[in-house]
């Protein structure tokens, strides 16, 4: 496919934004060759402004569930944009999604409106701090939360591609406070709290990771680590930005029958326009300003255009059978790619519910060290060979893909021989 329009664009881009870009893993740095720049999309199908079309799994970086352009998600927001495109005080539409998520999340007793994941993680640790007493958090070797200093701390996700485990500008004091245990290691969890018992506030980790790739929790692993943040009295964050309304219409919790005390979420809540919330026990929730001591605001948080796509993709995924239509594709999909790929080229393939990633390793994934197994090289190549023949995936091995409602036969056959064509590639 000839990129031409891409080229230009990016071109002019670099010079004015930094590498070209407004988000890391937009440059295409770990996959190589030129980004996309695109125009239009529309159910499950991108298209750049050369015109070539990609079937998409990358939908937005997950909000795009029920795919791209949804008529009654856009009518939705066409209704809203009537009446305004932000006001800067309260509109009844907060509260509608508000009571949709808290019924969706029986955990969450009340929830704050955000603008970004970032904020959402940023604002629940603080919060976990103010109610705990207590300074230190622990966050898990890979996981990425968003791009808070005290976050970036052997990050995954873009900046792990990059090799840059740890942020240029996080002061050492700050980072400090960051302890880092191994996903699905509950000993090194134990070991954080035995050595610090009466300094931490919270644990922050996402159920079922996304941000090195997807890796699934062993049995018992999240079980273990709720009972282990009672009995040392921190509290237990779950960032749902990427899993929750995508796993099931209660998040990962709902599948895994856990009950943390603070989450996260993003993506989906806004129908794909910019969106996070936190929330959590009201007992926990009302010490959130104005109501209490921890100070936190966002003078377009609850933004109307967003809310109004977000009431009407909860009340799509409510209503419709999604997930069992979504699940079946990505279980199919990625089943067919393994076989396939398995001809040439040792391949581990990890799914659940919508999200997968492929990652070009004979070992299981389930943890950093086995993520960093995986071939980058042979991953870029297989990247770019995927989109020269129409699909685009994740740039980057450490990310997840996703599955969108309008995704069906077509693109799953038409993704399948793609795969094909690559694997007739090799010699």
């Amino acid at each position: 496919m000839k990129r031409i329009q891409s080229e230009t664009l990016f071109k002019k881009a670099i010079k004015i934004l930094p590498g070209g870009v407004d988000s890391p893993v937009r440059a295409f740095k770990a996959v190589g060759g030129i980004p996309i720049f695109t125009k239009k999309a529309k159910g499950a199908y991108l298209t750049d402004v050369d015109n070539n079309q990609y079937i998409d799994y990358v939908g937005s970086w997950g909000p795009m569930i029920l795919g791209h352009n949804y008529p009654k998600v856009v009518e939705a927001i066409e209704e809203a944009l009537k009446d305004g495109t932000s006001f800067g005080t309260s509109s009844e539409r907060e509260i509608i999604l508000a009571e949709l998520v808290l019924d969706a999340f029986p955990s969450m007793e009340m929830v704050r409106f955000v603008n970004s994941g970032t904020e959402a993680t940023m604002s629940a640790i603080r919060l976990a701090r103010g109610y705990t007493k207590r300074n230190k958090i622990i966050k898990f070797n890979g996981c990425y939360h968003g791009h808070a200093d005290g976050l970036l701390v052997k990050a995954g996700s873009g900046a792990e591609t990059f090799g840059v485990p740890d942020s240029s500008g996080v002061p050492d004091d700050y980072a400090k406070n960051t302890l880092v245990a191994e996903y699905n290691d509950i000993e090194s969890v134990r070991k954080l709290f035995n050595n610090y018992p009466d300094d931490i506030a919270c644990v922050i980790l996402e159920p079922v990771v996304g941000n090195m790739g997807v890796l699934i929790p062993k049995k018992n692993f999240l079980e273990d680590l709720r009972a282990l943040t009672k009995q040392y009295g921190a509290l237990l964050i779950f960032d749902e930005v990427m899993t929750g309304f995508r796993l099931s219409y209660g998040g990962a919790q709902a599948i895994f029958n856990i009950d943390p005390d603070l989450t996260c979420l993003g993506k989906i809540i806004g129908g794909g326009l910019p969106v996070g919330a936190y929330g959590g026990k009201r007992a926990i929730m009302e010490l959130v300003a104005p109501s209490g001591p921890v100070y936190q605001a966002g003078t377009l948080s609850g933004n109307p255009l967003a809310m109004a796509a977000g009431i009407a993709t909860l009340e799509i995924l409510k209503q419709e059978n999604v997930y069992e239509k979504i699940n079946s594709y990505t279980k199919t999909l990625c089943e067919a790619m393994k076989d396939i790929i398995s001809e040439k080229l040792p391949v581990t393939i990890n799914y659940f519910g919508s999200l997968y990633t492929v990652f070009f390793t004979e070992n299981p994934v389930y943890d950093y060290k086995t993520a960093k197994t995986a071939n980058t090289q042979i991953f870029g190549q297989f990247f770019n060979e995927m989109l020269e023949n129409g699909v685009f995936l994740p740039p980057s091995q450490f990310e997840a893909a996703f599955v969108s409602y309008a995704h069906g036969d077509l693109e799953l056959n038409m993704t399948l021989d793609a795969v094909k064509k690559y694997i007739k590639l090799l010699a």
